[in-house]
């Protein structure tokens, strides 16, 4: 397969012009005005006299205007020494005078001229001019009004947008500056790029077909659809999608940010909705993909600033309008992707407008390794590398998160000098990105370090002795990032979570601070501060969002449309907020005894365990068992997952099973 040859050739760019313009005139004007070359040696008229006499001068340019005389010399004359720094080099006027004088009075200058000797006089010529200053004067004026054109140019180019294009001129600032790809455009991201995210790519597909082939699903009766919003966390891949579809689509896509709708400039935004529309219907059908449509799409009313014109609003009124105003018959679908779905306008999330809602929601395990394939598909790794133990290694990581430890990994690999990548660097490039650069070199006093370690076992103790604490991976005490030590727990992905879930969870978190109550008294540190804060979050959660507090009741006070953002009124009285704040309290009190209880009847093995960490700074699972013995609660949920598993392999078998017998009842048709 032949490759083409890239054309190294620099593009022609008219910022070098407009520059070569610029130095020439302001060169002219510094030559004009004489700051060059100077001109020459001011001399005495006596000694203009003298020169002649002697044949050193070969001709004069008498200035009747400035009476002023410039004299040039003989070569021979220049090759004194006298004379020999007097040389001047011609430049774009011509030649500089040797010598310059001032003449007090013409008559009698002349008059000495002429009584000069005949011999003398002869060789030497002479010119006379009369400069116009009118001409002058307005020569320079027009080399000044040119420099300041210029400049006026550059700056309102510049205030403009620069570059060239929709927002490159100044009476263009209200054109759009969306990019187009069309066919023309090599966009090399495909759906084949897109890992995972299998139902999202599905209707994202079918978006591409409408345009492609709208014979198809409007012989029925039906309508294409309008918009297609993309929602979802950030890195799960939204705007990948879109390159996707850029690179699949043959038809023009319309790529912007909601950011480049609005600028210093009223009225800017929506004349650049009305452009980009005019664009995309005049290359109908296309697609219009806006990213981060939020920046324009906030539900009206809800900002701080009230009264006056609001670019945004009016911006996101033009939005409204163009998709679905009156002229309704082009194949335009506009596609966004937002993770703040929440606070967009109710007007733009209408059946009509954005008729798809595609959820991009954070990759399963299944797609987390079809996401691991794709980006280790460039890299050197081992052949022994299981792709499904790492997916299972990254609960909760987005693409955008996978991509960065792969890189992660080459580069921690490269630095020890490895010829390939294996599990060892991906696992040391997770630890990184979840809790930072480790800090070896970190001074600890030894009674500090005892307490971090007591600390860390604290967490690792209560989570493997509870049913529905995650699963500990490892515990360090080595620092890392802004931590003094850390504990890696590998959560159960799970839909939905129960109230006895979250209760272990927060008992698993304050087992640092229960461990240091249990070895060293009520002498606390700061240590526990993250922990603190996780724990409040979780239990002002399970009362006032999922409404799991008996004195509270079924009541849920969280807002998921977004209208009490800027609410200065809670939803509920002082006497409520008083109930929260005592169940809050309680629920918090209640772990922490709880997870007292639990590591004081197991001290002599939190002891082993803090004392192995101090030792050897990193200990893992197997460390525990050796400990605690085996988890019993593992055994089980590896039973309930088993059991799945199974279930779910039945069904799939018995849904082929039927298409078999589907297939074989067709009664076959001779030719």
């Amino acid at each position: 397969m032949t490759q083409k040859k890239k054309n190294n050739k620099p593009s022609f760019n008219l910022n070098w012009l407009y520059t070569a313009i610029a130095l020439f005139l302001a060169g002219w004007f510094f030559i004009m005005s004489g700051g060059m070359n100077g001109s020459g040696k001011e001399i005495q008229e006596r000694d203009f006299f003298k020169y002649v006499e002697e044949g050193y001068v070969q001709n004069f340019v008498f200035d009747k205007d400035a009476d002023r005389v410039s004299v040039f010399l003989t070569d021979e004359a220049l090759q004194k020494d006298e004379f020999k720094n007097l040389k001047q080099n011609p430049n774009l006027t011509g030649a500089t005078p040797n010598m310059t004088f001032k003449v007090a009075n013409q008559t009698v200058f002349f008059d000495k001229y002429d009584r000069l000797p005949k011999e003398a006089t002869s060789e030497v010529t002479m010119e006379l001019t009369e400069n116009n200053v009118f001409v002058e004067i307005l020569f320079q004026i027009l080399i000044w009004v040119a420099l300041l054109g210029l400049l006026w140019y550059f700056i309102f180019r510049r205030m403009s947008g620069g570059g060239a294009g929709g927002g490159g001129q100044i009476f263009n600032i209200g054109k759009s500056k969306a990019k187009l790809y069309d066919e023309n455009s090599q966009v090399k991201v495909s759906f084949k790029d897109v890992a995972g995210l299998e139902g999202a790519k599905e209707e994202v597909e079918e978006i591409v077909q409408f345009l492609k082939s709208p014979e198809k699903y409007t012989r029925l009766g039906g309508k294409i659809p309008k918009g297609a919003l993309l929602i979802g966390p950030p890195g799960t891949g939204k705007t990948l999608l879109a390159k996707a579809v850029a690179g699949e689509a043959q038809v023009p896509f319309f790529s912007l940010s909601g950011s480049d709708f609005v600028e210093m400039f009223v009225g800017v935004g929506a004349s650049r909705v009305r452009d980009l529309f005019k664009n995309a219907k005049e290359k109908s059908p296309s697609i219009i993909f806006i990213d981060e449509i939020d920046a324009i799409g906030r539900a009206r009313g809800k900002n701080n600033m009230t009264g006056g014109n609001d670019e945004r609003e009016n911006t996101l009124n033009q939005l409204l309008t163009e998709m679905d105003g009156f002229d309704t018959d082009t194949n335009v679908i506009v596609m966004a992707a937002t993770n703040r779905a929440d606070i967009l306008d109710s007007a733009l999330m209408r059946a009509g407008r954005f008729d798809r809602r595609i959820y991009v929601d954070l990759p399963e395990i299944h797609e987390r390794k079809e996401i691991f394939k794709v980006h280790t598909k460039n890299l050197k790794i081992k052949e022994t590398l299981d792709l499904e133990f790492l997916a299972r290694q990254t609960p909760g990581f987005s693409g955008a998160d996978i991509a960065n430890i792969c890189n992660e990994a080459a580069l921690i690999a490269a630095r020890k000098g490895k010829d390939a990548i294996d599990r060892q660097d991906f696992l040391d490039a997770v630890d990184r990105i979840i809790g930072g650069l480790e800090k070896k070199g970190k001074l600890i006093k030894p009674k500090e370090k005892r307490r971090i370690a007591f600390h860390e076992a604290g967490h690792a103790t209560s989570s493997w002795l509870l049913e529905h604490a995650s699963p500990l991976v490892k515990v360090t005490i080595v620092p890392r990032g802004r931590s003094l030590g850390a504990a890696w727990y590998l959560p159960e992905e799970r839909q939905i979570t129960t109230e006895s879930q979250m209760l272990d969870e927060m008992c698993a978190l304050l087992g640092g601070r229960a461990a240091e109550e249990v070895m060293f008294g009520k002498d606390y540190s700061t240590g526990a501060q993250n922990d603190l804060e996780r724990a409040f979050k979780q239990s002002r959660a399970m009362v006032t969002i999922y409404g799991l507090s008996p004195r509270v009741g079924h009541i849920s006070y969280y807002d998921s449309s977004g209208q009490n953002d800027y609410a200065f009124s809670k939803p509920y009285s002082e006497k409520t907020a008083e109930k929260i704040d005592e169940e809050i309290r309680r629920i918090i009190d209640e772990q922490y005894t709880r997870s007292v209880e639990l590591l004081s009847a197991n001290k002599d093995k939190l002891t082993l365990l803090a004392e192995k960490l101090l030792e050897e700074e990193v200990i893992f699972r197997e460390d525990l068992e050796k400990i605690f013995g085996k988890r019993e609660f593992d055994d089980e949920m590896n039973t309930i997952t088993k059991q799945a598993e199974l279930e779910d392999q039945k069904k799939v078998d018995s849904a082929a099973e039927t298409e078999e017998e589907n297939i074989e009842s067709i009664p076959s048709k001779e030719v």
